[in-house]
């Protein structure tokens, strides 16, 4: 029986390094995928090889792209990354859940371009991804309607999907709660303490504590 090949996006933080260990868990050969975009915390790259090593990946790759050469994200422009701004749960203080400027134009529309190259390249019939419609900070790319209108577009873009079935998208976090995920990476024997969520860290990649990614992240590890 052949293996079912997968290509995994990974980042390094909790969410991804999780989902790269559901795919290994459920038999699968794991490609992962990690993107040198200009970000502000380019240590979650030293992360993503760590973890791709331990949960020992057929093949990590680290791809180039400059998203500073367009800005417009506290990720990779000189803009602050926003502190103290939400709760737990992604609500800020008026009670709402807000697209933040840490949001990158596109990001996930074109990583998961990328995504569909390499899986055609590599014979992967399936693409994993961390997003997550719960817990999250407003992501507009982020949503089950997003990954299935990009599934769509994958099934008409590619040879795969034109001559047969292209690869097809698993977001197995896309519906569970940060609490859930951190519960889950436990019991897949993620190395959470390796993995970094953090916007803004400091120069030894110690964690702010203060942006919208790590007051989520701590408070569902304190909770579970």
């Amino acid at each position: 029986m052949s293996e079912t090949r997968a290509v995994i996006l990974l980042s390094g933080g909790l969410d991804s390094s999780t989902v790269l260990a559901w795919a290994r868990a459920e038999g699968r050969s794991c490609y992962a995928l990690s993107f040198d975009y200009g970000q502000r915390h380019r240590i979650e790259l030293r992360r993503a090889a760590e973890v791709a090593a331990t949960l020992e990946v057929a093949e990590h790759r680290i791809v180039d792209i400059d998203l500073r050469a367009f800005g417009g994200s506290a990720l990779t422009d000189d803009i602050a990354v926003p502190k103290d701004r939400i709760d737990a749960h992604g609500v800020d203080a008026a009670g709402e859940v807000s697209i933040p400027i840490t949001y990158v134009p596109a990001r996930n529309t074109i990583f998961l371009s990328f995504a569909l190259a390499y899986a055609e390249v590599r014979a992967a019939t399936e693409i994993w991804l961390g997003i997550n419609a719960i817990d999250y900070s407003g992501y507009p790319d982020c949503r089950p309607e997003y990954l299935a209108a990009f599934q769509t577009l994958a099934d008409l873009a590619t040879r795969a999907g034109v001559e047969g079935e292209g690869p097809r998208f698993r977001a197995p976090l896309v519906e569970l709660s940060k609490v859930q995920i951190v519960r889950k990476a436990r019991e897949l024997g993620v190395p959470v303490e390796r993995t970094i969520s953090c916007y803004d860290p400091a120069a030894d990649g110690k964690p702010c504590g203060r942006c919208d990614s790590c007051v989520m992240r701590e408070a569902a590890i304190a909770e579970a």
